[in-house]
């Protein structure tokens, strides 16, 4: 069977308000470009768990998300918020020119948590996002890194054998047709083969931001990701300054990476 997280929304919900409150905004406060009273925008929001820690701090809130049924969970779970005026969810498109219009220049911060790694073509977002930013704001971006024990999402399959660490690393035929072997249901393989298309490594990330006009402004790496902490009881810890130097082998033992960015 699948995680047990996966697929129930208000517990994935609790692990991103929790990894955002306690790890992801004393970050960005340690780097000194977070204050109560900003505008955030999230990119994939999902239900929304990322922007509750952020309206608990004090922030106003805007959520994104291709997904309509997880833009209504997120509707129920932050009801509170949104009378409250301090959050919106929508189902948007940040291609869409009412969107933009609607959303030119008015954020802070922008997050993408998660989902880079979902994204086929990533350089044409990077050069979509500074349209939402503010001067002088700045971008969060936090992903598994694409070579890493379980970069391909293959933890969220439904047979033992579709989880297996590095198993994503295949071919994409021979990955394919094992996922079929071990009877994994289709929508589960497209979605793990949409992963495997992406492949964000962490040199190909700062690749595409310095084509696409970006500076990194910190990084972090984690080998063991703080998101851990919530779905595996596992305590994070930050990866060791002699492998993050390494760029070949830092993709295959790092969990989960902590960018902050900013125009070039």
């Amino acid at each position: 069977m699948s995680l047990y997280f996966h697929g129930n929304a208000p517990l994935k919900f609790q692990h991103q308000y929790l990894v955002t409150l306690n790890y992801i905004i004393p970050y960005l406060e340690a780097k000194k470009v977070f204050r109560e009273g900003m505008k955030v925008l999230e990119i994939g929001c999902g239900e929304g768990g990322v922007l509750k820690a952020f309206i608990e701090r004090g922030c106003i809130c805007t959520g994104m998300d291709l997904s309509e049924s997880k833009i209504e969970n997120g509707k129920k779970l932050l009801s509170d918020e949104i009378a409250a005026g301090k959050m919106e969810l929508f189902t948007a498109d940040i291609y869409d020119e009412k969107v933009m219009d609607a959303f030119r220049g008015k954020f802070d911060l922008i997050v993408l948590k998660d989902t880079i790694e979902h994204i086929p073509d990533q350089e044409r977002v990077m050069k979509q996002l500074p349209v939402y930013l503010k001067e002088g704001g700045v971008f969060f971006f936090a992903f598994p890194p694409w070579c890493m024990p379980f970069g391909g999402h293959q933890q969220t399959a439904s047979t033992k054998l579709g989880k297996m660490p590095w198993m994503h690393l295949l071919p994409r035929n021979i990955y394919k047709s094992w996922l079929k072997f071990t009877k994994e249901r289709p929508a589960v393989i497209e979605a793990l083969l949409e992963i495997h298309d992406t492949q964000i490594s962490i040199n190909r990330f700062e690749r595409i931001c310095k084509k696409t006009g970006y500076s990194v402004a910190d990084r972090r790496l984690y080998l063991l990701n703080p998101i851990y902490r919530y779905k595996f009881g596992r305590s994070p810890r930050v990866q060791f300054s002699t492998v993050a130097s390494l760029p070949v082998l830092r993709d295959f033992v790092t969990t989960g990476v902590y960018y902050i960015l900013k125009r070039a």
